[in-house]
């Protein structure tokens, strides 16, 4: 029985090492997109959860005064806690462009980020092309 005697193997042979590279990068291009997805809906949830924060303290607003604050980035301090909300899906921004057009459109989006408002109808809107109707 010469010849049958096989050496203590010690290791990985590359063959191995290259099934689990395969089978890591396989994962990897299932689960990325995946986890952008959720990254996307997070921002969408913070977004929509400030501007019920917003619509809120602009409500509080004009029941103790009788009228819609004049630029709600400084006249809503009383009614937010904290700093004003910031604008996730709309550059991450809490910059606040006064309008005049009624409704809130698509062409009223400036491209500044943050958010949008009619000081006249206390209309407040996302300044973002694809959630401007939100």
């Amino acid at each position: 029985m010469q010849g049958t005697c096989k050496k203590n193997r010690i290791g990985f042979t590359l063959i191995e090492l290259v099934v689990v590279v395969i089978i890591i990068a396989i994962l990897a291009a299932v689960a990325v997109p995946k986890f952008k997805d959720r990254t996307n809906s997070a921002r969408e949830a913070a977004t929509l959860q400030s501007l019920v924060t917003i619509r809120s303290a602009i409500e509080l607003h004009r029941a103790d005064v009788g009228s819609y604050p004049a630029d709600i980035s400084t006249g809503l301090t009383a009614y937010i806690k904290g700093a004003f909300p910031k604008a996730p899906l709309a550059g991450d921004v809490n910059t606040v462009s006064i309008i005049s057009s009624d409704p809130i459109t698509s062409t009223d989006v400036t491209g500044v980020g943050g958010w949008l408002y009619n000081a006249t109808t206390g209309e407040v809107r996302i300044n973002h092309a694809t959630y401007v109707s939100q």
